[in-house]
């Protein structure tokens, strides 16, 4: 018997499991992958660091940070990438990397813009990244992109544009709606009102986040890099001119 898989995290809402993107991660690839986890959901996660969770803990080891996690669970044979391509496996990591470095910390818009159209591009019709089955590139953009998608702002610029984006938003739909839908259950009465203070704090770091990469994006674009167009001057002839008095004068 395989010992007992535990992995500890921030709560959901929202209709997601967990609105903390690194623990999207492990709950998701352990799903596509089969690894028997129990949730322990950690309500006072805004009480200590983020670098806390996810954590997953067996009989006789510990392990926290989610490429880790992931590694862990392989050697314990619940590999979601045993289809993959030598090809498939380094894009896997070019595609995290990208994340990780565009998309994670957002710190330019423009740039985490640009990550979510190569995503969505590299996607295209298909159901997964990598055809029909999901694998750790799906496990890592899903943790990504689901809280970006479902939580309620009330107005980020990459979320306005992650929605434009339909084939993402299917990709994070299908996979709540395949792997999540009978593990979405109700909260206790006890733990909702701790849950609804995490989320809204989570709410105001995101907006206070957004403010500032929305001021760092229009600081950039008024750089002296990028002078602004200069629209040319139209002269009119003295019969224009005198037209175009007569019609601004008439009643």
């Amino acid at each position: 018997m395989a010992a007992p898989l535990e992995l500890r995290c921030w709560g959901g809402g929202w209709g997601l499991p967990s609105v903390h993107s690194e623990s999207l991660v492990v709950m998701a690839y352990a799903k596509f992958s089969g690894a028997p986890l129990k949730v322990n959901v950690i309500d006072n996660t805004w009480r200590g660091s983020r670098g806390d969770v996810p954590v997953l803990t067996t009989e006789d080891s510990i392990v926290s940070q989610p490429a880790k996690i992931l590694n862990f669970l392989r050697k314990q044979k619940y590999n979601a990438d045993y289809e993959l391509s030598a090809k498939q496996g380094a894009d896997t990591l070019a595609y995290i990397a990208l994340l990780e470095e565009k998309l994670l910390p957002a710190v330019i818009y423009r740039d985490a813009k640009e990550c979510l159209n190569l995503l969505s591009n590299r996607l295209g019709t298909s159901q997964f990244f990598f055809g029909d089955t999901p694998s750790t590139l799906d496990a890592y953009v899903f943790g990504f992109l689901a809280p970006l998608y479902k939580v309620r702002f009330p107005k980020v610029q990459l979320q306005e544009h992650l929605k434009q984006l339909s084939n993402l938003c299917r990709f994070c739909d299908d996979i709540l709606n395949s792997y999540f839908r009978l593990s979405l259950g109700g909260i206790s009465p006890a733990g909702q009102e701790t849950v609804d203070a995490n989320l809204q704090k989570l709410t105001q770091l995101v907006n206070k986040e957004s403010n500032l990469i929305e001021k760092m994006d229009d600081n950039l674009r008024q750089s002296p890099q990028l002078p602004p167009r200069k629209l040319p001057t139209l002269k009119l002839t003295p019969a224009e001119e005198e037209s175009n008095s007569s019609q601004r004068l008439s009643p």
